[in-house]
């Protein structure tokens, strides 16, 4: 298994986000993570990327503890050094891109496998034309953040993430702030990246790319209202979630527009409740 998280928890100022939230993605698996707003998505990304701390439970890369709650209750995490190997295994594609602005995108690509893993300049290079040509943006190389689309930005950040060759790759809303035809190509390119076997966590609102990927976790959602513990299924959405509710409401309008072929797949539904 690439990584595990069992039993999580976090909260900031005295308010609780995550609650006794455990999951686990084994390699090659795409596992979606869905939910409303400010429910937590994000901030459990955050977590598993070591960029927040935990206040409770486990954290563990390739069967090896980052983090863990001892006897006395306290959170623990590995040395600074051991920390950066962990780090190592995850790559995260941001909803705003984070690009460099004053970078070219071949250095917003070079940079960070330069400095962090020593790697030549001519290595470097190699490949992130290689990871440019695959995404489509190869004459994007000498231009700027600002020259480029939504897109193509978006690409340019999922491409500097696999630059750093991770084991697993996480996406937190990578299509939110693009509109329905540019949302449509990054999609692509995820479901090029799942084809492909690479693992994905992708928190997402796109509830038609969410039901075709291989696996999904339930809505995270504080409270008592969803059970703690994440599941595997195709799609199962019991009843008793506001969040689940919202997600079969979702389906059902989609699934009837594509039924009568009037909403393409990248033109989805905006309200979350009716």
């Amino acid at each position: 298994m690439i990584i595990e998280m069992n039993h999580i928890k976090k909260h900031f100022d005295g308010l609780g986000v995550l609650h006794d939230i455990s999951f686990g993605v084994d390699k090659g698996e795409v596992v979606s993570v869905i939910g409303p707003s400010g429910s937590g998505k994000s901030t459990l990304l955050r977590c598993a990327t070591f960029l927040e701390t935990i206040d409770g439970g486990e954290i563990l890369y390739m069967g090896k503890r980052a983090a863990y709650t001892d006897d006395n209750g306290k959170v623990v995490y590995v040395s600074p050094k051991e920390l950066r190997q962990f780090r190592s295994y995850c790559g995260l594609v941001f909803q705003q891109f984070n690009l460099f602005p004053h970078y070219n995108i071949l250095k917003n690509l070079t940079d960070a496998p330069m400095k962090v893993q020593k790697k030549s300049r001519d290595e470097a290079e190699a490949t992130a034309m290689e990871l440019l040509r695959k995404m489509g943006i190869e004459d994007k190389a000498k231009s700027y953040p600002y020259q480029l689309s939504g897109g193509q930005q978006q690409r340019v950040a999922i491409a500097r993430a696999l630059a750093m060759k991770p084991e697993i790759l996480f996406f937190d809303e990578p299509t939110s702030a693009l509109d329905p035809e540019l949302t449509g190509e990054v999609l692509k390119v995820i479901r090029q990246l799942a084809e492909e076997k690479m693992t994905m966590v992708v928190v997402t609102h796109e509830m038609p790319f969410a039901k075709v990927a291989p696996t999904i976790t339930p809505p995270i959602r504080p409270g008592p209202h969803v059970p703690a513990t994440a599941f595997r299924s195709d799609i199962s959405i019991p009843a008793s979630s506001r969040a689940f509710c919202t997600t079969r409401s979702i389906f059902s309008r989609w699934e009837r527009a594509a039924i009568s072929g009037t909403t393409p797949l990248n033109c989805l539904c905006s309200s979350i409740c009716e």
